[in-house]
Order: structure tokens, then C-alpha cells, then sequence
């Protein structure tokens, strides 16, 4: 546009006065509707004693984060407790925890039918830690979901720092656990009677600190573990980028490491990989891949890793678990979509249920995590991507194009739980119009100023 035509522009304070004002009005009034008719949240629907979701095959217990003691949310939003609760087959809930500020990896325990192994987060103040500063006390507990009764397995006192809450932890024979200790960068084994440490694995022992996250702060922030039936583990190193497989002997076995750091073809900081074994169509691995917004199972084929499976939708985002349940049904926690969802061999969603930042769910009676389900390639499984839904761009894929998935991530943890994506477009889009306005009204102003000796400041005629 000539300069002529832009000054001419600008200097039509009427009009622009007027259409900044409607685009004001218009998307405060978006805001104050999707605010007034946002549903109650998960909290008050459990209050309420209604059912929280439609029916399904089976109880499922999920596991969500909460957002309290630390981060922006605690700055502009304020505390949200974590959650355990226990949605029961008619979708009423038989099970609801709130005492902890987090909840993360909930496996079933064998032999059971309705009791659950999980991982939780308990803040501590300064006096309660007897320290300087406060901290956080990681637990892993066992709850019955059908009596309530609860007893704590384990705990472990950590320092107050990010990245230092446990997610993960497996049974690794009667008395002892196997911890993906994100604190230190390493799994380790503890008998739980005693307290003694027997093995560990230090990721620094194969790989360089200059390798994924900030070292030693967040490095690898491994935040996964699971025991294979012939003995090793398979670890999440999420900042690497990586599924990697440890014997617990000769360490990481490199040819059946899964992922590469950087690729991002492959995985974008994941989470929750689980292992389907041979038995099962496998050796596979279904894994939520988060920033990549999706859930992708890689097949082993002559000695290497292929894509066999994967799914996404117009609204997962940021996904932290996928489960593959025994009918060829995947169970995943969407965790920025509020939501976890069951979908079915072709992709399509069959139930629903809307919590706050899940981080994962387990679908009672269908064995830990996926290793009751069948491969992809075994049960013919269609896959899904995002475009099927109407096809061609949307404002959610522009936005990933030109924003930083990191920020969108973010995002997500300071935005109030009934604002979703296209609030947050609008709600971006108004602070936008204030700021042009306001500079456009500083440029009206009827004064100028003029940097000499003496300071000169003068009223335009």
C-alpha cells in the first residue's frame, strides 16, 4: 500500500475506532458464552452423582496430573489437585481421589480384579520436609477401587525442583519395584521392605549429558519403565527421542533402541510406550507420541523398527498414553484434549470421557497396559490421521505450522480447563486488537515529541 493511502488510512480515527470496537465486543461475547455454557467440570459432575460418561466395557481408572504448587497455572489459575478416579461400565464413578497434587503411571495388580498400582506426588512444606526449602514426597500406592482401601508400597522424598516427580513405576517380582527415577536420570530396583537399592541403570553410563534436555536439571527426563517377560526393560527417555531396551547386565542393546534424537519423524518426546509381545502379533510397540500428536505403534521387522499403526484426530493434542485393549480396541489419554478416548479397529471413536489433563488410563480386566491386545499388523488395524476429519487445513494444523508446538504445549497448562483451541484464537486475536488500538491511539494523540537539547514536547494543530 502507498504511504500516502496508509497515512490516510490511519488518520480515519472514526471508522477504525468503530470496527476496532466490534472486534472487540464480538469476541468478548465469544469468551462470556463458551465461558457461561462451558460444562461443570469433573469435579462438580462427581458431586453431583451423575454418570460422568456413556457405558463401556469395563472400569477404567485414569490417572491425571493436576496443576498445583508450581508453574504459571498456580500463578494466573491457581491450585488443581491431581485425580484418581475410577469411572465404573455404566459410566458411573466408583472411585474418586483428590489428595495429591499429581497422579501418573496406574497399573492393575495381578491377581486382582478392581485393585490398582499407581504413582503420586505429595507437596510438602518447608517444616513438613524439616528443610530449607519445601518438597515433594513421591508414592507409590495400592488402592481397591470398589472397597477405597489403600496402602502405600513405597515412598521417596525429593527436593522441590522441576522435573523431579516420579511417573513410572513396575512390579519387578514380589517384594521390589522397578523406578524411572526422573530425579537422577536413572532405574533403579529397591526392595520395598528394606529400602535397599539392588540394581540400577544410570543413563550417563550410554549416553553423552550433552544429548537431550538441559543437563542436570531436566536431561532425559525418563519417564517410563516397563519389565519384559524375558527380563529386560524398556525405558522412555523422552528428551532423547527415544524407546530404549536395557538388559539388566550388558545395558542398553542398541539395535533395538526405537527413536532417534532430533528425528521427529519417528518420536517427539513421548510417552508411555508399551510392549506387545510375540504371542500377541508382536514384538511391537504402541507409544503415545505427544508433540507429534498422535499414537503410533512400530513393528519389529527383520531387525528393525517399522511404522505399522497409527491415530490422530482433529482434537488430540498432546497425547501421554495409548493402550491396545484385547478386542483390537486402543484406549488413549489425550492429555491437552481433556479427554480419553476408545477407539475402534477402523479409527472411530466409541466412548468418551472428559477429564482435566489426563496422564494415563488402564481399562480393568484387560491386563496391564497392552500386553493383552494384539499388534496392529496381527488384528489388520486401520490408521487414522488428523486430516480425515474434513480434510484440508484447519485452524489447529496453521497453527502448529507457524507456532511452536512448545508454546502450544504450553499453553495448555495456563489456559483455564473451558477455554479450548478456538478460544484461545479468539482470545489471542482480542489481546492483538487491544494492542493495535492502543498504538494507533498513542500515534493520535495531539502531541509530539522531539528529541533535542532541551527535551521539546509540542501540541500538534
Amino acid at each position: 500500500m502507498p504511504p500516502r493511502r496508509l497515512r490516510s488510512l490511519l488518520d480515519s480515527r472514526r471508522p477504525l475506532r468503530i470496527a476496532f470496537a466490534l472486534l472487540v465486543v464480538v469476541a468478548v461475547g465469544v469468551l462470556a458464552v463458551s465461558y457461561v455454557t462451558a460444562p461443570p467440570t469433573f469435579p462438580e459432575r462427581v458431586e453431583s452423582g451423575q454418570p460422568v460418561a456413556e457405558p463401556a466395557n469395563g472400569t477404567t481408572v485414569v490417572a491425571t496430573q493436576g496443576l498445583g504448587r508450581q508453574g504459571w497455572h498456580h500463578a494466573f489459575v491457581g491450585d488443581s489437585p491431581g485425580e484418581l478416579v475410577a469411572v465404573a461400565a455404566d459410566g458411573s464413578v466408583a472411585y474418586y481421589d483428590d489428595t495429591y497434587q499429581s497422579y501418573w503411571d496406574v497399573d492393575p495388580v495381578e491377581g486382582t480384579e478392581s485393585t490398582v498400582l499407581y504413582v503420586a506426588a505429595e507437596y510438602l512444606s518447608a517444616e513438613e520436609c524439616e528443610a530449607a526449602t519445601s518438597c515433594y514426597r513421591n508414592r507409590v500406592l495400592e488402592t481397591n477401587v470398589s472397597t477405597g482401601e489403600t496402602t502405600e508400597v513405597y515412598s521417596y522424598l525429593v527436593r522441590n525442583e522441576p522435573s523431579i516427580r516420579w511417573h513410572d513405576v513396575d512390579r519387578y517380582g514380589e517384594d521390589s519395584l522397578v523406578v524411572a527415577d526422573i530425579a537422577e536420570d536413572r532405574a533403579f530396583v529397591v526392595d520395598t521392605t528394606t529400602g535397599i537399592v539392588e540394581w540400577q541403570w544410570d543413563a550417563q553410563s550410554d549416553f553423552p549429558t550433552g544429548s537431550g534436555g538441559e543437563y542436570p536439571t531436566d536431561w532425559t527426563h525418563i519417564n517410563d519403565v516397563e519389565v519384559l517377560d524375558d527380563g529386560r526393560l524398556m525405558l522412555s527417555l523422552r528428551n532423547q527421542d527415544r524407546v530404549v531396551f536395557v538388559d539388566p547386565d550388558e545395558g542398553v542393546q542398541r539395535n533395538w533402541t526405537l527413536g532417534e534424537e532430533d528425528n521427529y519423524s519417528i518420536l517427539y518426546e513421548q510417552h508411555n510406550p508399551d510392549y506387545i509381545p510375540e504371542s500377541r502379533g508382536g514384538p511391537a510397540v504402541v507409544v503415545a507420541d505427544s508433540h507429534n500428536n498422535r499414537v503410533v505403534e512400530y513393528q519389529r521387522v527383520d531387525g528393525e523398527w517399522e511404522q505399522s499403526w497409527q491415530y490422530g484426530d482433529a482434537v488430540l493434542q498432546w497425547p501421554r498414553d495409548g493402550d491396545r485393549l484385547p478386542d483390537g480396541h486402543t484406549l488413549i489419554t489425550d492429555s491437552n484434549g481433556d479427554r480419553v478416548v476408545e477407539v475402534d479397529e477402523s479409527g472411530e471413536v466409541v466412548w468418551t470421557l472428559d477429564v482435566n489433563l489426563p496422564y494415563e488410563a488402564e481399562r480393568l480386566g484387560t491386563g496391564d497396559e497392552s500386553t493383552g491386545g494384539p499388534s496392529a499388523t496381527s488384528a489388520d488395524l486401520q490408521s487414522h490421521e488428523a486430516d480425515q476429519n474434513g480434510g484440508g487445513l484447519s485452524l489447529r494444523s496453521i497453527a502448529y505450522a507457524v507456532v511452536p508446538g512448545e508454546i502450544i504445549l504450553g499453553l495448555g497448562f495456563v489456559l483455564p480447563s473451558w477455554m479450548g483451541f478456538t478460544e484461545a484464537l479468539v482470545l489471542f486475536g482480542l489481546l492483538g486488537t487491544l494492542g493495535v488500538w492502543a498504538l494507533l491511539e498513542l500515534y493520535w494523540l495531539p502531541w509530539s515529541v522531539s528529541i533535542h537539547r532541551p527535551l521539546r514536547i509540542r501540541r500538534e494543530e
